[in-house]
């Protein structure tokens, strides 16, 4: 007689976007999953708001309930897949099934930047395991790329385009010409953009991800006001024509860059000049793309989209096949999996770098006075903060008597181009806040 095959009890809190089309693709491909994994996969309950409100996916009355923390604790459910968002309800359903011993799952960046030590030493405690595939880049592995394919290697910059909210505004500006609020407008109409975009287009969406990244890369946990961080909404279609002009494209990046001499990391995000031949430069629409440099094994790209029910449905089920994998036998055998499993203490955290350390060449962009002698003060107040002039745009610009003024600098760095723009805003010809833009010159 056969031996039944171990079941698997899952449970979802949060059955939102995401939670949805967990639920709909994992029912469609359950039995092929387990056909490959030798186990029986229940999804066990869901938790909701609303128990009244309609859904995208039929689930069973009586597996649904309004108290996620029950399912966190139900001793009968082996998995617990978070997708509710947020930092307070998110985080105690997290920590108490990391302390009954559970594995979870969870697609929340937001939370691993703001607890993600709370959480590691949890899991480490009680010997639960935490996975979370789903809160970078969606559907590109990403994560798995850091932590398996290329543990050998140490990284010296990681960069890339991690939200597709900005990718897709910044691609239809130039595409299209527009101004930022009407292309915004366009993507909160087409679902890419949310009712309050400020997460998204500020930047902090971008750099709770990039937490996430540097921890893993790096063993060092750097908060967002740790960070440069800015976003994109004082770009206008006349950067894109300057950028154009210089041989280059503009993307909201995230930049992790680590001086393995000094032992010295940044972690940073902000709209950022790419060469137009660059590869992540011609990455258009919601789509992300990582570059990840490695000591030993180089530089790989993964591209992808970064969002959307789909995409991040996919990476909550690749966490699922391996907490199946850590799971599967009988229960003995589970409480053995999930101490081994527990994430290995992090090695020795790198310090951050000073402001004064961290170098590129900038573009700066400027409303000025229409008269003689302007660019020579402006020269002036830059040779002042030892910063130099590498090239100058200069064109009419409205109102009658204002012109615009792009210039390009030779490498310097954030601390010298902090008191530069101070220095240029006390300037009576200055009519207007300077933009200032990173360059990217990223040699692969």
């Amino acid at each position: 007689m056969m031996k039944p095959l171990p079941v698997i009890r899952i449970g979802i809190c949060g059955l939102g976007t995401v939670g949805q089309g967990v639920w709909k693709h994992l029912s469609r491909i359950r039995p092929d999953l387990e056909s490959r994994l030798g186990v029986k996969l229940e999804l066990t309950r869901a938790s909701v708001r609303d128990l009244r409100k309609s859904r995208g996916v039929k689930v069973p009355a009586k597996k649904l309930t309004t108290d996620s923390l029950a399912i966190a604790t139900d001793p009968n459910i082996d998995v617990v897949c978070e997708l509710i968002g947020g930092t307070t309800v998110a985080r105690q359903v997290t920590l108490a099934a990391l302390a009954a011993g559970k594995v979870v799952i969870s697609a929340n960046k937001a939370l691993i930047c703001a607890h993600g030590a709370e959480i590691f030493e949890t899991a480490r405690r009680h010997g639960g395991h935490f996975l979370f595939e789903a809160s970078v880049a969606g559907g590109i592995p990403i994560i798995k790329a850091l932590r398996e394919g290329l543990v050998a290697n140490r990284f010296p910059l990681i960069y890339g385009i991690l939200n597709g909210t900005c990718n897709y505004i910044l691609t239809q500006m130039e595409e299209q010409d527009a101004p930022y609020t009407a292309v915004l407008g366009e993507a909160k109409e087409l679902g890419y953009a949310e009712a309050d975009e400020s997460l998204d287009v500020q930047g902090w969406d971008t750099a709770h991800k990039a937490a996430v990244l540097a921890y893993l890369a790096h063993h060092t946990w750097v908060k967002p006001k740790q960070m440069i961080v800015e976003g994109i909404d004082r770009i206008t279609p006349a950067d894109f024509k300057h950028a154009v002009a210089l041989g280059y494209g503009i993307k909201l990046l995230a930049v992790i860059a680590r001086d393995f001499e000094t032992d010295e990391l940044s972690v940073r995000v902000h709209p950022t000049l790419l060469p137009e031949s660059h590869v992540v430069a011609k990455v258009s629409g919601v789509f992300n793309a990582v570059s990840v440099r490695g000591d030993v094994a180089g530089t790989t790209l993964y591209i992808g989209r970064g969002a959307g029910q789909d995409a991040t449905a996919s990476a909550v089920i690749s966490d699922l096949v391996d907490a199946v994998a850590l799971l599967k036998n009988d229960r003995r055998a589970f409480i053995t999996a999930r101490k081994a499993s527990a994430p290995a203490r992090p090695a020795r955290a790198c310090r951050l770098a000073p402001l004064e350390h961290i170098r590129c060449r900038y573009y700066l962009r400027m409303t000025v006075s229409d008269e003689p002698g302007v660019l020579a003060q402006v020269a002036t107040a830059m040779a002042a903060k030892q910063v130099s002039i590498a090239s100058v745009i200069q064109s009419a610009h409205e109102p009658a008597g204002a012109a615009s003024l792009v210039l390009t600098t030779h490498r310097s760095d954030e601390q010298a181009m902090r008191a530069t723009l101070a220095k240029l805003a006390r300037l009576r010809c200055v009519l207007e806040q300077p933009l200032l833009l990173r360059i990217g010159d990223f040699a692969d």
